[in-house]
């Protein structure tokens, strides 16, 4: 099994829930920007959540599906097309062999979340198939998609093969034979989703050296809109708002730096430290995103205006254990729909 990219789009790459362990040798985790569309979109065709899919950024590509294919797609509705009629996101499609699936105009967010049944039969790089393009390692050759690639798929898993054959029953039962995939009625409610928004509120903690700033910029970052401007990126996001700056010069040693942490440069405008994020950085940090809220940011653009409100510790751990209940409840959830 395999598949054809027609057109790459402006920037599809493979990813997993990023490499871990390495940092310490100076290798950054990359991996997926919004790991939440990226699990469900996993789950829903019988893959381990972990597992590599195509993220697609703003302008989706053109592929080409080979052989009959279980597929579903999640995150930014950017007009997804299999033929001429309109995919469905957040459900699995089983797509007919000679399907091209397209993209078109970005309607909300800004990154597609592609999963096929059984991944890409493709090598680990340090344990991940995540692509880190400043390197080159990973993924599908440490490069974005081109055109005239072909990608090889695993055999979909036990759970992938279940899906697919109450697909394939329902398909007949309806006689669409004609039909280039097969869908269920079900998908995944919007009430179970991130609170996705062009302009949301996200949810931090304190930073390490919150208490460094001066308190006009303490309270600037809690009661303040921040844009996102068009120096983001995966690595991540620069913002442009209110001039955020310490009591005094701080010299600080470089430290360890999380996914959602907010530092601060001399210049006074924050950036938040994304998916491909350094190993460490040397500027002070005003919030920590709690995780649950990554997401929400990964679905963001330049152009688009970000807020903040403060939790406790305590707070982001029980939204963060509750997310985690969730996702397992939905892959019983799955499991009961293939019965």
């Amino acid at each position: 099994m395999c598949i054809e990219i027609l057109s790459p789009g402006l920037l599809t790459t493979i990813q997993d829930l990023g490499r871990y362990g390495f940092r310490k040798y100076g290798v950054i985790v990359s991996g997926s920007m919004d790991s939440f569309s990226h699990r469900v979109a996993n789950l829903l065709v019988g893959n381990d959540e972990g597992e590599a899919t195509l993220e697609v950024t703003l302008m989706g590509p053109k592929i080409l599906i080979k052989e009959n294919c279980l597929i579903s797609i999640c995150g930014a509705n950017l007009s997804a097309k299999i033929n001429n009629c309109e995919a469905q996101l957040w459900r699995p499609m089983y797509v007919k062999a000679g399907s091209v699936l397209s993209f078109g105009k970005c309607l909300s967010g800004t990154r597609s979340y592609i999963a096929f049944a059984g991944s890409f039969n493709i090598n680990k790089t340090m344990d991940s198939k995540s692509t880190y393009l400043r390197a080159a390692i990973g993924g599908f050759c440490g490069r974005a998609l081109k055109q005239g690639d072909i990608i090889n798929l695993n055999k979909p898993t036990v759970e992938g093969t279940q899906i697919t054959n109450k697909l394939c029953e329902i398909n007949n039962n309806n006689n669409n034979n004609n039909n280039c995939f097969t869908s269920p009625k079900w998908f995944v409610s919007a009430d179970f989703l991130p609170k996705y928004s062009s302009s949301p509120i996200v949810r931090v903690i304190r930073g390490g050296q919150f208490e460094y700033f001066n308190e006009e910029s303490k309270s600037s970052l809690f009661n303040s809109k921040f844009d996102i401007t068009p120096q983001s990126d995966r690595m991540g996001y620069r913002l442009n708002g209110c001039n955020l700056q310490l009591k005094t010069p701080l010299d600080m040693i470089s430290e360890a730096v999380a996914q959602g942490a907010i530092q601060v440069p001399p210049d006074g405008n924050p950036i938040i430290l994304l998916a491909d994020r350094q190993t460490t950085g040397g500027y002070p940090k005003i919030a920590e995103t709690i995780s649950i809220d990554i997401p929400i940011l990964a679905q963001l653009k330049p152009g688009d205006v970000v807020s903040f409100c403060e939790v406790s510790l305590d707070e982001a751990q029980e939204l963060y254990i509750m997310r985690e209940k969730n996702i397992n409840y939905f892959k019983k959830i799955i499991g009961l729909k293939m019965e």
